[in-house]
């Protein structure tokens, strides 16, 4: 064997049980209660949890954005991501205009590939379909793409139109079609009316965008779901409203899932009135304290299936750009190295069960999006592991972390537990707050909707 861990309390999404786990080729090939040390390396993790490591569904490595481009290309991302548990990474590849959908894939490996340190997968941002390159999603399908996501908003953003040939298509052919829900006419009104009323501060960042902006999206994206029979998955879901109809959707049996974002469940919309709200600027932005309550209710009862991040950090400078006019500030924040250690501490101090932990940062993400290999410790898939000391408190910093970034919405905040360690394929990559991987390691990730 090339590695042995002994002891631990191995966690998946539905039990928690003492065993040891056996890794060789990068692959589990046992979990007993006594394997041996047999192996070239063996680690005794007594008194501490084994976890498949983390998925984030949702980042935006080197995306141009707001006149920028996001601080973490893709090595500075998964190195980041390996740092806090986080074994693969699924980035946005935006199409160009007239750019058939396998280019779009192609392009961005080319940039991904000698960069990533762990597992990458992509969904493809459409915002062009005329001719034949809506029938070129099926190519992107075959080349292990199956999921796209539109937005509602921005200048990219697609018609009303687009998105629901999109989803014609894509119950057609058995893709995932995920979508931005905010309506970005009622954004740009209040905007153009905020600023021409010299109502600069991000206050007004989330005065223009508020709870029923994102819901009224949310409704009409998950109408068109319903009436196409397609699956329709809603990233980084902050309101109260547009929990209420996926919570009905699924009662009523409609393949909608849901997923939202740390940011969501620890920050309110108050954090728009600090000296460094515009650090805070997102889209959508944090909302009000009942947004949150359910959020986190829907969370605990399994109608929000995945907590990932929408990782797009900028540097302070470009951040800065908003100090006097919150519509240039670029849009996104930190938190792939954040995620599975937040929802780790909320099992650790009993608000979820680290089962539950689990189930939304691994389990979901890999049974929803398809990944074969990973999302659990079982025999023959990938050896990514993560052990977790819940008895190590942690303070995040800006100093800490690993991205390339110059600051994090995250300082400050106390945590207790961390990842101790981090292998991805059985490769130890991260070691008690030491990056041990290496630019290539990561591969790209072909993946098939099964469900």
């Amino acid at each position: 064997m090339d590695l042995i861990i002994k002891n631990g309390m191995l966690v998946s999404a539905s039990e928690t049980y003492q065993a040891d786990i056996a890794v060789k080729d990068g692959k589990i090939t046992a979990i007993s209660n006594d394997l041996g040390t047999d192996a070239t390396s063996v680690i005794d993790a007594q008194g501490k949890y084994v976890l498949p490591g983390a998925i984030d569904a949702h980042t935006h490595l080197a995306m141009p954005f707001g006149g920028t481009v996001s601080s973490d290309d893709y090595f500075a991302g998964t190195r980041a991501a390996a740092c806090g548990g986080t074994t693969t990474v699924f980035d946005f590849a935006l199409q160009d205009f007239d750019e058939p959908m396998l280019d779009v894939i192609k392009r961005r490996d080319k940039i991904a590939a000698p960069q990533a340190a762990v597992d990458y997968a992509f969904h493809i941002g459409v915002k062009d379909i005329h001719g034949e390159l809506l029938d070129s999603m099926q190519a992107a399908v075959d080349c292990g793409v199956p999921s796209f996501k539109i937005f509602m908003v921005y200048d990219f953003g697609v018609s009303d139109g687009v998105f629901y040939q999109l989803l014609e298509k894509s119950k057609e052919i058995n893709t995932m079609i995920s979508v931005h829900a905010e309506n970005n006419d009622l954004v740009n009104y209040n905007v153009k009316k905020f600023l021409s009323a010299g109502k600069t501060s991000p206050w007004y960042h989330y005065l223009s965008r508020p709870e029923f902006v994102e819901g009224e999206a949310d409704l009409r994206a998950i109408q068109w779901a319903k009436e196409t029979g397609a699956k329709l998955y809603i990233v980084h879901l902050a309101n109260k409203q547009g929990v209420e109809a996926v919570t009905l959707a699924k009662q009523e049996g409609y393949p909608i899932y849901a997923e939202t974002c740390p940011q969501y469940l620890h920050f309110t919309r108050d954090v728009y009135k600090r000296d460094d709200g515009r650090n805070f600027v997102c889209s959508p932005p944090m909302k009000g304290q009942q947004s949150q309550d359910a959020l986190w209710d829907a969370l605990k009862r399994g109608d929000i299936d995945v907590v990932a991040t929408d990782h797009c950090p900028f540097m302070q400078s470009e951040k800065d750009w908003g100090l006097n006019d919150f519509s240039k500030i670029p849009n996104g924040c930190a938190g792939v190295e954040n995620m599975y250690p937040y929802m780790l501490d909320k099992a650790n101090k009993g608000e979820i069960t680290f089962n539950k932990a689990v189930e939304l940062c691994a389990a979901n993400p890999a049974r929803i999006f398809g990944c074969a290999d990973k999302g659990s410790l079982t025999i023959g898939k990938d050896a990514d592991i993560v052990i977790y000391d819940p008895n190590k408190d942690f303070t995040i910093t800006c100093e800490k972390m690993h991205s390339d970034y110059d600051h994090t919405i995250w300082e400050g905040t106390d945590l207790t537990g961390y990842p101790e360690m981090t292998f991805s394929r059985g490769k130890l990559v991260f070691n008690n707050g030491e990056f041990l991987g290496e630019a290539g390691y990561g591969k790209f990730i072909k993946r098939q909707l099964t469900e």
